[in-house]
């Protein structure tokens, strides 16, 4: 249940799934693969020695393989999606799919498989030769009623984890909200009255994963297409039947009087708001069907405005999204080496969820959605899919039922050191990138595209726009339309766009920046030829007159140019030196190197401004600050020029009250290494290793982004520009279009935090 309202045209979605290496996983090697010697090790013949290992004993193939670590994600496409039945080829690019959440969420390896047959026996048969290979598989889009076969069969056969997430995962989530629902409105499980409507593998799944959890099997009754399911009712199978009960209720809208909750996993539209008006008070109403709700909130809070409501959509509180659980529960279950996933272990990470919901919201993800993330509440029941907390707190759930329960082959005899190691698996600041974009979708800003009629700029504002960042403003000519249409969109005259010829708005940026420049020697015919001529001038004016609320531009000439074009217009934030900051975000941290774009050779004091402000900005990333003032040399060996001014930034933050931890001046090796500091440098102030760099100079930091960036490609992001009045950023010439979104939202993201300067008249 994890649609939203994001939008993106059909050649986007191609275009992301082509580029480059098609598809999204690739396979890389864990070990050294560099001389003949790491081959020998690798295949012929070292790799004899695991294999006699694992001979003799077969619990050794998880310490010697990546078994312990490896989900399949199987699936025969007769459930794709909301589609349906697309065959098993067609699965493919949702299995993959699946198989980035497993990693980019739980650091999961996941294998995609898809199985070309609708015989379930055939199924079966199939997934289950396969043990051996994997520690857990995962089942996908296979329709009800075979995947309550195949799942019960395959989870009798094979002692390691099996899990249809369509049933459980959406069951998991469900049963975490509801449990908030009925706090929030002081009632117990034993007594609620549930109607369910639908009857299809999550229905079914939610159904017995809350009566497990207490709700009474009387108190709930099951609607499919035909109505209620009674006993005695025709048309109804195994699986349905389980689930009658007696009742006079022919309908959806009879069921309803009286209920205190309604879970729908059926269509849209199928919950009037006028069949809420008998329900009981302060009810309770999770509109999951995908991708548009049985009701919308704001229909369901406009008939009963004391209702609690959850949907699977992003737009609207309360998301009931997926990937809260199935990558965690994985996670744990793979760890403690569980011979299955047990009702236990799905309500262990239910109540998980529930409890991380009830905490306060932590700063880097309230930060991140501009401070609108909601308290514990009827608008909060459930977690913010990218909260950095869920990789501590499910997995250890998960993990302590199944050893409770007895479904735990490998016990962890240290829970506090085990939640250390969940922690450090990920990277805190990717789920704070993520959750920018969730913050620009609730708060959207007017961004200005000073390169309008580049078809890459052309495909960012597409994409920005489509995907609810906010709305892009073009700057570029009348035939941008044009291509807008080449592009895909439907209609362009849904865009702005504004020329720097004939716009009723160059007056006004000319009396602008001729106010700036005059006493500067600039004519004011000089000044009008800027604005027509060049799109920088015309745009930055426009963000300084309020016409948009941030500025990104970059791709058509050298960053120098393109910043000095716009400091001639926008000033600089008073009392600061404009800086670049590039974000290189690696698997189990991110590292921030500055400056890498304005000053050659800095003084002390700009050092140590540089310092200050990228702390703050990797705080609000998600990562506590270990700043490293990088040279050549490391505490002056070897003895070197051009240090001076990095050990005075040390010695002025010193006499500073700083909040974040700094050291300097020394070499990267050092600075990232702090084995090499405790053992070489016991006197480092620093209790990591560094995730700040500050440079030595613009030419170092300079090539050290851009040689990254070439071997990590987009792994780096940035230059990020801090330091302007008014949020304006520039994109490298190499930008991709999805850069260009990245650097946007980013942009828009800091449009709040700015006061706007007051504007100057003419003289």
């Amino acid at each position: 249940m994890n649609e939203s309202n994001v939008k993106f045209t059909r050649d986007e979605a191609l275009e992301f799934h082509s580029r480059g290496r098609p598809g999204k996983i690739e396979i890389i090697a864990t070990k050294p693969m560099a001389t003949q010697r790491d081959l020998s090790l690798a295949y012929s013949p070292g790799v004899a020695v695991p294999v006699e290992e694992i001979a003799a004993d077969p619990g050794k193939a998880y310490d010697y393989t990546a078994k312990g670590n490896l989900v399949a994600v199987i699936s025969n496409g007769t459930a794709i999606l909301g589609m349906g039945n697309l065959g098993a080829l067609a699965s493919k690019p949702v299995m993959e799919g699946k198989a980035v959440l497993f990693k980019r969420f739980a650091d999961v390896d996941a294998i995609d498989l898809e199985v070309d047959t609708e015989d379930p026996q055939r199924f079966i048969e199939c997934v289950e030769l396969l043990a051996p290979s994997f520690g857990g598989i995962n089942l996908e889009d296979i329709a009800a009623p075979e995947c309550f076969i195949i799942e019960a069969a395959l989870k009798e056969r094979m002692n390691i984890p099996v899990f249809h997430d369509d049933q459980h995962g959406t069951a998991i989530i469900t049963a975490a909200g509801l449990i908030n629902a009925c706090h929030l409105t002081n009632r117990a499980f034993k007594d609620i009255k549930v109607v369910v409507n639908g009857a299809g593998a999550a229905a079914i799944a939610c159904t017995e994963l809350i009566k497990a959890m207490g709700v009474r099997h009387a108190n709930v009754i099951m609607c499919d297409r035909t109505g209620p399911l009674y006993p005695g009712r025709e048309g109804m199978d195994q699986f349905k039947s389980a689930h009658a009960v007696p009742t006079e209720a022919r309908s959806l809208a009879e069921a309803l009087n009286g209920a205190d909750v309604f879970l729908g996993l059926s269509a849209a539209g199928a919950l009037k708001p006028e069949m809420m008006m008998g329900m009981a008070p302060s009810p309770i109403v999770f509109a999951m069907a995908n991708p548009d709700p049985e009701i919308t909130p704001p229909e369901a809070k406009a008939a009963r405005p004391d209702a609690i409501v959850a949907t699977g959509r992003s737009d609207y509180p309360n998301q009931v999204n997926n990937v809260l659980g199935f990558p965690f529960i994985f996670r744990g279950a793979l760890d403690v080496r569980a011979t299955g996933i047990n009702d236990e272990m799905k309500i262990a990470a239910a109540h998980a969820l529930a409890e991380l919901a009830r905490e306060a919201v932590p700063e880097e993800v309230a930060a991140a959605y501009g401070g609108q993330v909601h308290s514990f509440g009827p608008d909060y029941i459930i977690p913010a899919p990218f909260d950095p907390r869920l990789i501590e707190i499910v997995p250890v759930a998960v993990a302590q039922a199944a050893m409770d329960t007895g479904v735990a082959q490998k016990p962890i005899e240290d829970m506090t050191a085990y939640r250390q190691s969940l922690r450090a698996r990920l990277n805190p600041t990717v789920s704070v990138m993520s959750l920018s974009y969730e913050a620009a979708r609730l708060n959207p800003k007017r961004v200005l595209f000073a390169e309008g009629e580049e078809p890459n700029v052309l495909r960012a504002a597409i994409a920005f726009k489509e995907g609810g960042f906010g709305t892009p403003v073009l700057v570029g000519r009348d035939d941008v339309y044009d291509q807008l249409r080449e592009l895909g969109v439907d209609d362009p005259s849904g865009y702005v766009v504004l020329n720097s010829r004939n716009s009723p708005l160059v007056g006004r940026a000319v009396d602008f920046i001729y106010a700036k420049r005059q006493r500067h020697g600039m004519l004011r015919r000089e000044v009008e030829r800027m604005v027509n001529q060049d799109r920088n001038t015309f745009t930055a004016a426009m963000l300084a007159l309020g016409e948009g609320d941030a500025m990104i531009t970059g791709t058509t000439r050298p960053f120098s140019q393109s910043l000095s074009q716009v400091r001639a217009v926008i000033d600089d934030e008073e009392g600061a030196t404009p800086f670049g900051v590039n974000i290189i975000v690696g698997r189990h941290q991110t590292v921030l190197i500055a400056d890498t774009a304005v000053t050659e050779r800095p003084t002390a004091e700009q050092y140590a401004a540089f310092a200050i402000r990228t702390a703050a900005f990797s705080r609000r990333m998600g990562q506590e600050p270990r700043v490293a003032f990088i040279s050549y040399t490391t505490f002056g060996n070897p003895p070197g020029r051009h240090i001076a001014e990095l050990r005075d930034a040390v010695k002025l933050l010193d006499t500073i009250v700083t909040d974040f931890e700094y050291e300097g001046e020394m070499g990267p090796d050092v600075a990232l290494n702090h084995e090499m500091q405790e053992k070489f440098y016991p006197f480092s102030r620093l209790s990591g290793p560094a995730n700040i760099l500050i440079m030595p100079g613009l030419q170092s930091a300079n090539i050290s982004a851009k040689l990254l960036r070439a071997l990590g490609g987009e792994s780096v992001l940035g230059p990020y520009l801090m330091g302007m009045a008014l949020p304006v950023q520039i994109a490298p010439m190499t930008a991709s279009s999805s850069d260009l979104v990245t650097l946007a939202v980013l942009a828009a993201g800091g449009a709040d935090a700015i006061r706007r300067p007051r504007l100057p008249t003419v003289a």
